[in-house]
């Protein structure tokens, strides 16, 4: 488990790629149960148990309906699993490094809170496009590129689903 630790945290810094995971199912289905857990700790410090676990949920349908279709089209399917589990894996290590300044968020609004989220944003998006960019055998801007593409298709699903629309009488 340590060696994971590493590799995902090597991923984070850009050292290794998707292609540095083993090709292995049970790891992609070992890896949503962190993904999972630290998401859910994200989460309940602003929402309820069943708002956090459907945003869980269908933030994982688009990563998968994101990845999958991206790499069929460039007949790379094989390297589907390595995929999502760098995405995971990579989500899991800056998601723990965003609990602080998401706590701070919520408790008392800082600047200092949201240039980290913003930092933590940019480094997200960076091992995202990275991740992209190796799994397809692309240069990184096509990756960035991606990664952005997937940012924009993300927020905006997440904001039509989980937005609360006030009515007023």
């Amino acid at each position: 488990m340590y060696q994971l630790m590493v590799l995902f945290f090597e991923i984070c810094i850009m050292r290794k790629g998707p292609q540095d995971v083993p090709a292995s199912p049970w790891l992609v289905r070992l890896m949503f149960i962190p993904y999972l857990l630290v998401n859910l700790l994200i989460l309940l410090l602003d929402s309820d148990w069943s708002h956090a676990l459907l945003q869980i949920a269908a933030e994982t349908v688009l990563m998968i309906g994101f990845c999958y279709p991206l790499l069929y089209f460039s007949g790379k399917t094989a390297r589907f699993p390595q995929t999502l589990t760098a995405l995971l894996g990579s989500d899991v290590v800056i998601s723990l490094c965003a609990i602080p300044a998401v706590a701070s968020l919520n408790t008392q609004i800082s600047q200092v809170a949201y240039i980290a989220m913003i930092v933590l944003m940019g480094w997200h998006w960076l091992v995202n496009g990275n991740i992209f960019r190796h799994a397809l055998d692309r240069p990184l801007m096509f990756g960035l590129a991606l990664a952005f593409l997937y940012i924009l298709i993300s927020t905006q699903a997440m904001t039509l689903l989980f937005t609360e629309i006030a009515v007023s009488d």
